[in-house]
Protein backbone atom coordinates (compact mmCIF):
# COMPACT_ATOMS: atom_id res chain seq x y z
CA UNK A 1 0.00 0.00 0.00
CA UNK A 2 2.82 2.38 0.86
CA UNK A 3 4.52 1.70 -2.48
CA UNK A 4 1.24 2.32 -4.32
CA UNK A 5 0.80 5.71 -2.65
CA UNK A 6 4.37 6.61 -3.49
CA UNK A 7 3.82 5.59 -7.11
CA UNK A 8 0.65 7.70 -7.37
CA UNK A 9 2.43 10.68 -5.85
CA UNK A 10 5.26 10.29 -8.34
CA UNK A 11 2.86 10.16 -11.33
CA UNK A 12 0.93 13.18 -10.05
CA UNK A 13 4.15 15.14 -9.57
CA UNK A 14 5.20 14.42 -13.18
CA UNK A 15 1.81 15.54 -14.55
CA UNK A 16 1.86 18.73 -12.49
CA UNK A 17 5.41 19.46 -13.63
CA UNK A 18 4.38 19.06 -17.26
CA UNK A 19 1.36 21.35 -16.82
CA UNK A 20 3.51 23.94 -15.07
CA UNK A 21 6.10 23.93 -17.87
CA UNK A 22 3.42 24.33 -20.53
CA UNK A 23 1.94 27.23 -18.55
CA UNK A 24 5.32 28.92 -18.35
CA UNK A 25 5.78 28.44 -22.10
CA UNK A 26 2.38 29.98 -22.77
CA UNK A 27 3.16 32.98 -20.57
CA UNK A 28 6.45 33.54 -22.36
CA UNK A 29 5.25 32.98 -25.95
CA UNK A 30 1.52 33.60 -25.76
CA UNK A 31 0.93 31.35 -28.77
CA UNK A 32 -1.39 28.55 -27.75
CA UNK A 33 -1.62 27.19 -31.34
CA UNK A 34 2.12 26.57 -31.59
CA UNK A 35 2.17 25.05 -28.12
CA UNK A 36 -0.70 22.71 -29.00
CA UNK A 37 0.96 21.69 -32.30
CA UNK A 38 4.20 20.92 -30.48
CA UNK A 39 2.26 18.95 -27.86
CA UNK A 40 0.60 16.79 -30.55
CA UNK A 41 3.97 16.21 -32.22
CA UNK A 42 5.54 15.11 -28.94
CA UNK A 43 2.54 12.93 -28.19
CA UNK A 44 2.82 11.22 -31.59
CA UNK A 45 6.47 10.39 -30.97
CA UNK A 46 5.79 9.14 -27.42
CA UNK A 47 5.07 5.46 -28.35
CA UNK A 48 8.34 5.26 -30.33
CA UNK A 49 10.20 6.92 -27.45
CA UNK A 50 8.72 4.46 -24.96
CA UNK A 51 9.61 1.55 -27.26
CA UNK A 52 13.24 2.64 -27.64
CA UNK A 53 13.69 3.30 -23.93
CA UNK A 54 12.03 -0.04 -23.05
CA UNK A 55 14.32 -1.97 -25.40
CA UNK A 56 17.44 -0.31 -24.01
CA UNK A 57 16.40 -0.77 -20.37
CA UNK A 58 15.32 -4.36 -21.02
CA UNK A 59 18.69 -5.11 -22.64
CA UNK A 60 20.61 -3.54 -19.77
CA UNK A 61 18.59 -5.44 -17.17
CA UNK A 62 19.05 -8.74 -19.04
CA UNK A 63 22.80 -8.16 -19.31
CA UNK A 64 23.05 -7.42 -15.58
CA UNK A 65 20.98 -10.49 -14.67
CA UNK A 66 23.02 -12.69 -17.00
CA UNK A 67 26.27 -11.43 -15.48
CA UNK A 68 24.95 -12.13 -11.97
CA UNK A 69 23.87 -15.65 -13.00
CA UNK A 70 27.29 -16.36 -14.49
CA UNK A 71 28.97 -15.15 -11.29
CA UNK A 72 26.77 -17.37 -9.12
CA UNK A 73 27.27 -20.32 -11.46
CA UNK A 74 31.04 -20.02 -11.37
CA UNK A 75 30.95 -19.74 -7.57
CA UNK A 76 29.14 -23.10 -7.53
CA UNK A 77 31.64 -24.58 -9.99
CA UNK A 78 34.51 -23.26 -7.87
CA UNK A 79 33.02 -24.93 -4.79
CA UNK A 80 32.80 -28.22 -6.67
CA UNK A 81 36.43 -28.14 -7.78
CA UNK A 82 37.79 -27.06 -4.38
CA UNK A 83 35.89 -29.80 -2.55
CA UNK A 84 35.73 -32.61 -5.08
CA UNK A 85 36.78 -31.98 -8.67
CA UNK A 86 40.49 -31.31 -8.23
CA UNK A 87 40.95 -34.44 -6.08
CA UNK A 88 39.08 -36.53 -8.65
CA UNK A 89 41.37 -35.26 -11.40
CA UNK A 90 44.32 -36.41 -9.31
CA UNK A 91 42.76 -39.85 -8.85
CA UNK A 92 41.91 -40.33 -12.52
CA UNK A 93 45.00 -38.87 -14.14
CA UNK A 94 47.21 -41.29 -12.22
CA UNK A 95 45.22 -44.15 -13.74
CA UNK A 96 45.42 -42.72 -17.27
CA UNK A 97 48.19 -44.53 -19.18
CA UNK A 98 48.40 -41.79 -21.81
CA UNK A 99 48.53 -38.79 -19.48
CA UNK A 100 52.30 -38.31 -19.72
CA UNK A 101 52.03 -37.38 -23.39
CA UNK A 102 49.17 -34.98 -22.70
CA UNK A 103 50.20 -33.60 -19.30
CA UNK A 104 52.26 -30.76 -20.80
CA UNK A 105 49.13 -29.24 -22.36
CA UNK A 106 47.41 -29.05 -18.98
CA UNK A 107 50.13 -27.16 -17.10
CA UNK A 108 48.26 -23.85 -17.21
CA UNK A 109 50.44 -20.74 -17.07
CA UNK A 110 49.63 -17.21 -15.95
CA UNK A 111 50.53 -15.78 -19.36
CA UNK A 112 48.15 -18.03 -21.31
CA UNK A 113 45.98 -16.21 -23.83
CA UNK A 114 42.41 -17.04 -24.83
CA UNK A 115 43.86 -18.66 -27.94
CA UNK A 116 45.95 -21.07 -25.87
CA UNK A 117 42.94 -22.07 -23.76
CA UNK A 118 40.95 -22.62 -26.95
CA UNK A 119 43.78 -24.77 -28.35
CA UNK A 120 43.78 -26.97 -25.22
CA UNK A 121 39.99 -27.32 -25.36
CA UNK A 122 40.29 -28.43 -28.98
CA UNK A 123 42.93 -30.99 -28.06
CA UNK A 124 40.74 -32.30 -25.25
CA UNK A 125 37.93 -33.04 -27.68
CA UNK A 126 40.30 -35.23 -29.69
CA UNK A 127 42.01 -36.86 -26.73
CA UNK A 128 41.38 -40.56 -26.22
CA UNK A 129 40.61 -40.78 -22.52
CA UNK A 130 41.76 -44.08 -21.09
CA UNK A 131 41.53 -45.42 -17.56
CA UNK A 132 43.09 -48.57 -16.18
CA UNK A 133 40.75 -49.34 -13.34
CA UNK A 134 43.28 -51.69 -11.75
CA UNK A 135 45.45 -48.62 -11.13
CA UNK A 136 42.65 -46.99 -9.14
CA UNK A 137 42.07 -47.36 -5.42
CA UNK A 138 38.39 -48.15 -5.85
CA UNK A 139 37.68 -48.36 -2.14
CA UNK A 140 39.38 -45.02 -1.51
CA UNK A 141 37.49 -43.49 -4.43
CA UNK A 142 34.20 -44.89 -3.13
CA UNK A 143 34.79 -43.50 0.37
CA UNK A 144 35.83 -40.11 -1.04
CA UNK A 145 32.70 -39.79 -3.18
CA UNK A 146 30.43 -41.16 -0.48
CA UNK A 147 31.59 -38.50 2.00
CA UNK A 148 30.84 -35.76 -0.55
CA UNK A 149 27.51 -37.12 -1.73
CA UNK A 150 25.43 -34.60 0.26
CA UNK A 151 27.42 -31.59 -0.91
CA UNK A 152 27.19 -32.79 -4.52
CA UNK A 153 23.44 -33.19 -4.15
CA UNK A 154 23.12 -29.60 -2.94
CA UNK A 155 25.08 -28.43 -5.96
CA UNK A 156 22.77 -30.33 -8.30
CA UNK A 157 19.70 -28.85 -6.60
CA UNK A 158 21.00 -25.31 -7.07
CA UNK A 159 18.77 -23.56 -9.68
CA UNK A 160 21.73 -21.86 -11.35
CA UNK A 161 22.77 -25.29 -12.64
CA UNK A 162 20.05 -24.96 -15.27
CA UNK A 163 22.30 -22.38 -16.94
CA UNK A 164 25.11 -24.86 -17.56
CA UNK A 165 24.10 -28.11 -19.24
CA UNK A 166 27.58 -29.61 -19.54
CA UNK A 167 28.40 -29.07 -15.87
CA UNK A 168 25.04 -30.55 -14.88
CA UNK A 169 25.90 -33.56 -17.04
CA UNK A 170 29.22 -33.84 -15.17
CA UNK A 171 27.43 -33.87 -11.80
CA UNK A 172 25.05 -36.58 -13.03
CA UNK A 173 28.00 -38.66 -14.19
CA UNK A 174 29.69 -38.26 -10.79
CA UNK A 175 26.48 -39.30 -9.01
CA UNK A 176 26.17 -42.35 -11.22
CA UNK A 177 29.76 -43.40 -10.52
CA UNK A 178 29.17 -42.90 -6.80
CA UNK A 179 26.08 -45.11 -6.87
CA UNK A 180 27.90 -47.79 -8.87
CA UNK A 181 30.69 -47.94 -6.28
CA UNK A 182 28.46 -47.72 -3.20
CA UNK A 183 26.22 -50.54 -4.41
CA UNK A 184 29.17 -52.95 -4.51
CA UNK A 185 29.85 -54.20 -1.03
CA UNK A 186 33.19 -55.70 -1.99
CA UNK A 187 35.37 -54.04 -4.63
CA UNK A 188 38.03 -56.74 -4.41
CA UNK A 189 38.01 -59.56 -6.93
CA UNK A 190 35.48 -58.06 -9.32
CA UNK A 191 35.14 -59.95 -12.62
CA UNK A 192 36.73 -58.40 -15.74
CA UNK A 193 33.31 -57.58 -17.20
CA UNK A 194 32.42 -55.51 -14.14
CA UNK A 195 35.80 -53.77 -14.08
CA UNK A 196 35.28 -52.84 -17.73
CA UNK A 197 31.89 -51.39 -16.82
CA UNK A 198 33.42 -49.27 -14.04
CA UNK A 199 36.16 -48.13 -16.41
CA UNK A 200 33.47 -46.76 -18.71
CA UNK A 201 31.82 -44.87 -15.83
CA UNK A 202 35.14 -43.40 -14.71
CA UNK A 203 36.09 -42.39 -18.27
CA UNK A 204 32.77 -40.56 -18.63
CA UNK A 205 33.43 -38.51 -15.50
CA UNK A 206 37.09 -38.01 -16.39
CA UNK A 207 36.43 -36.57 -19.85
CA UNK A 208 33.75 -34.16 -18.67
CA UNK A 209 35.79 -33.19 -15.63
CA UNK A 210 38.97 -32.23 -17.52
CA UNK A 211 37.02 -30.13 -20.02
CA UNK A 212 35.15 -28.23 -17.29
CA UNK A 213 38.36 -27.73 -15.32
CA UNK A 214 40.09 -26.03 -18.25
CA UNK A 215 37.07 -23.78 -18.82
CA UNK A 216 37.00 -22.84 -15.14
CA UNK A 217 40.74 -22.09 -15.14
CA UNK A 218 40.23 -19.71 -18.06
CA UNK A 219 37.40 -17.98 -16.18
CA UNK A 220 39.59 -17.53 -13.10
CA UNK A 221 42.49 -16.16 -15.14
CA UNK A 222 40.28 -13.54 -16.77
CA UNK A 223 38.34 -12.55 -13.65
CA UNK A 224 40.06 -13.58 -10.39
CA UNK A 225 43.87 -13.62 -10.63
CA UNK A 226 44.34 -14.51 -6.94
CA UNK A 227 42.11 -17.59 -7.25
CA UNK A 228 43.83 -18.48 -10.51
CA UNK A 229 47.20 -18.30 -8.75
CA UNK A 230 46.14 -20.88 -6.16
CA UNK A 231 44.61 -23.11 -8.85
CA UNK A 232 47.91 -23.09 -10.75
CA UNK A 233 49.77 -24.00 -7.56
CA UNK A 234 47.41 -26.92 -6.92
CA UNK A 235 47.16 -28.10 -10.53
CA UNK A 236 46.44 -31.88 -10.32
CA UNK A 237 48.31 -32.46 -13.59
CA UNK A 238 51.50 -30.72 -12.46
CA UNK A 239 53.74 -33.06 -10.47
CA UNK A 240 55.78 -30.09 -9.26
CA UNK A 241 52.75 -28.07 -8.13
CA UNK A 242 52.80 -26.82 -4.54
CA UNK A 243 50.49 -24.42 -2.70
CA UNK A 244 53.61 -22.91 -1.13
CA UNK A 245 54.65 -19.73 -2.92
CA UNK A 246 58.29 -19.93 -3.89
Amino acid sequence: MKNLKLYRSFVLALILTSVLLYAVEYLLLGDSGSIFTAFIGNLAFLPINVLLVSIIIHRLINDMERKNRIEKLNMVIGTFFSQTGTRLLGYFSEADPGIEEFRKYLIVKKDWSDREFADVSRRLKNYEYAIKVDLLDLEGLRDFLDHRNDSLLRLLENPVMLEHETFTELLRAVFHLTEELINREDLEGLPPSDLEHLEGDVKRVYGLLVYEWVAYMEYLKNNYPYLFSLSMRTNPFDREASPVVK
